[in-house]
């Protein structure tokens, strides 16, 4: 691909972790890891097919992930019940996206997510643990239990999510020294040129802002005057989506069929539009959702998973094709990163708009309640 490199993070900075985890500990004074403990994972995986170098065996495992999600795919709607719309999602999101589903470890914690959501709607304890583990991989499939029913199956699912979540994680402390060391150097990241915060300074350096794109804990960011400021203003973002999600599940009264993968999808669309950082691979794990939404027939987000689909092509140009001009800020970089961001803004609020009308703007008795006596009675001496 013209270009970045994007394989550089694999020949240069997951082979330096695979040397570190060798020896038995996290790279605990290495500022780009960032990732909890079970990360290690996916960068020894490579080591399963030691006759290859490095990098093309890690390819060829994120080839087998790649094949196990349209494997599970396939199964899913293998009976007629779920529609082959989700399986042609990930057909041709994959390659929309580019070389970095191949490149990056996220496609393998996509296959994690995908084998838990497919699971929710039958094996709830499996969802819950495949759910905790891959919250350990990168944090956010613990949002796949968003949409789990009320009552004996959210119970189900969250405690399995739970136990296995700290056991694994007492297992890696215990076993690997430096496990927690992700903690401190996540919290000390700052605006990523990629992500919604960064247009205020690719727009700002037209008018007259000195800052710089720079190499800074694994990514390139922006150093300079605000950029604090803006990066506490995304994580306050963050946080009030985290405060509508909390509404929304207090609020939601009708789980339907499409509930839990519709609500899960949103839920990451969520924290990836608020976050510091858009890396393109963030987009891996929207399409993999967006693929199991598609295969319930009745999901309401199919908007959204359009607007994620027309988002992939617009971030392979922005990384790794035009990644040069995204850092110079000229016209070219800003204007594929603007409607690229304005793409997942856009489909972010619909999302979350069809998933509130569908489960709480709903009448009463459509949502399975008791008419309030006051409306029965109107009914009762109307009739």
């Amino acid at each position: 691909m013209p270009g970045s490199d994007v394989g550089i993070d694999i020949e240069v900075i997951y082979r330096r972790w695979y040397g570190v985890f060798s020896t038995g500990v996290f790279p605990y004074d290495d500022v780009t890891w960032q990732y909890p403990p079970a990360a290690a994972l996916a960068v020894l995986s490579p080591g399963l097919l030691p006759f290859l170098d490095y990098a093309h065996a890690f390819f060829l495992v994120c080839f087998a992930a790649d094949a196990a999600i349209l494997g599970m795919l396939l199964y899913a709607v293998r009976n007629g019940r779920r529609s082959a719309r989700g399986v042609w999602v990930w057909v041709l999101g994959v390659p929309l996206l580019g070389p970095i589903v191949y490149a990056r470890y996220d496609v393998m914690v996509t296959a994690v997510a995908v084998a838990g959501l497919l699971a929710l709607g039958r094996r709830t304890r499996l969802a819950g643990a495949l759910a905790g583990f891959g919250a350990l991989l990168k944090v956010w499939p613990v949002l796949l239990l968003a949409g789990v029913p009320r009552g004996a199956r959210t119970r189900s699912a969250w405690s399995s999510a739970l136990v296995t979540g700290v056991v694994l994680l007492m297992l890696f402390a215990a076993a690997m020294p430096g496990a927690l060391a992700f903690l401190t150097f996540q919290r000390d990241r700052g605006t990523e040129v990629e992500s919604l915060g960064s247009m205020v300074f690719h727009l700002a350096r037209h008018f007259g802002w000195h800052g710089r794109a720079r190499l800074h804990y694994g990514s390139v960011e922006f150093l300079g005057r605000h950029v604090h400021a803006v990066s506490a203003l995304a994580l306050g973002l963050s946080l009030v989506a985290f405060g509508w999600l909390l509404l929304w599940r207090l609020r939601a009264r009708r789980f339907e069929e499409c509930t839990p993968s519709d609500a899960a999808f949103t839920a990451v669309l969520l924290f990836t539009t608020t976050s510091r950082v858009i890396s393109p691979q963030y987009v891996v794990w929207l399409i993999g959702l967006a693929a199991v939404c598609a295969t319930v027939r009745s999901t309401r987000q199919g908007l959204p998973i359009v607007l994620v689909l027309l988002a992939a092509p617009l971030t392979q140009l922005e990384f790794p094709i035009w990644f040069r001009h995204v850092i110079a800020s000229d016209m070219l970089g800003v204007a594929t990163l603007t409607l690229r961001n304005a793409l997942l803004v856009v489909a972010t609020v619909v999302a979350c708009r069809r998933l509130w009308r569908a489960t709480v703007s709903v009448p009463p008795s459509v949502a399975g309640e008791p008419e309030p006596p006051a409306e029965r009675a109107s009914e009762l001496v109307s009739g």
